[in-house]
């Protein structure tokens, strides 16, 4: 029987944000970190009282297996693991956050049929408030899965997804947020070219990015009726809008995502 609910193999950014989440539900001594620079995992397991070991811990004694690696990492430390989860007697799951990289194609990498959860987080699971899509494959049970969502119930919202999907919504949830920051800091700058001290332009940056996407979620409101909303005839914010149409933000922030998108199934392949 495994003595841990989480075991997470690799503790980068990504995978540091859902312990943060887990620590919330589960009890820190139920969750077991490990990371091939140890001090990483160690940092963290102090941080939140989880216990701390090496790969073969971590997949020997944990009922969820978290396989933070990148996606060109995957096919050694699984290959290492092989042995140390062909020996288990009990049941397993594994659970993926790499990119491009589909639970069939875990599997062969893992060398046995298993139950395998693919996930698609975002660093935002740290403060209760990620996006996370995830994808079963057929062995993982409909029990298994409300566990799961059980434990990682402060990550933020869940949603299910067909799996080839999960490189689109990652494109948009898990790498968007990086396109968001980008626009975050042109906003702060501008407003620090209007004068604003830079402290107060990023604070209502960044307010002004939580504020609309609740308003987005709470309204059910297409963004375009939102938009033409606050959009006053002949005022400054459509003086504005006109601006960014004219300078092809939408379409910039399209192929952003489109290009996300194909350099996970790029990665997928490696």
């Amino acid at each position: 029987m495994a003595n841990y609910l989480f075991g997470f193999i690799g503790t980068g950014n990504m995978a540091g944000a859902l312990v943060h989440a887990a620590c919330e539900r589960v009890a820190p001594d139920k969750i077991i970190l490990s990371n091939r620079t140890p001090a990483k995992a160690e940092a963290l397991a102090k941080k939140f009282g989880c216990a701390v070991g090496s790969n073969a811990d971590a997949a020997a004694g944990s009922k969820y297996i978290f396989l933070g690696v990148k996606p060109q990492m995957m096919a050694d430390v699984l290959a290492d693991l092989r042995p140390v989860l062909a020996a288990r007697q009990d049941r397993f799951i594994l659970v993926s956050m790499a990119a491009g990289l589909t639970t069939g194609r875990l599997e062969e990498m893992a060398g046995l049929p298993c139950p395998i959860l693919r996930i698609m987080p975002n660093t935002a699971c740290a403060v209760g408030a990620g996006m996370i899509t995830y994808a079963p494959n057929a062995a993982v049970t409909e029990e298994e899965l409300r566990e799961f969502l059980d434990g990682m119930v402060f990550a933020g919202a869940f949603d299910r997804l067909e799996e080839h999907l999960i490189d689109a919504a990652s494109a948009v949830a898990g790498c968007g947020g990086a396109f968001l920051w980008q626009v975050m800091e042109a906003m702060a700058d501008g407003g620090v070219a209007c004068g604003l001290p830079r402290d107060k332009a990023l604070l209502y940056a960044a307010q002004l990015m939580a504020g609309t996407g609740k308003l987005t979620l709470n309204s059910g409101l297409h963004p375009g009726v939102l938009k033409d909303q606050v959009c006053s005839p002949g005022g400054s914010t459509i003086a504005g809008v006109r601006v960014m149409e004219e300078r092809g933000v939408r379409g910039a922030v399209m192929d952003a995502v489109i290009a996300a998108e194909q350099r996970s199934r790029e990665l997928g392949k490696q």
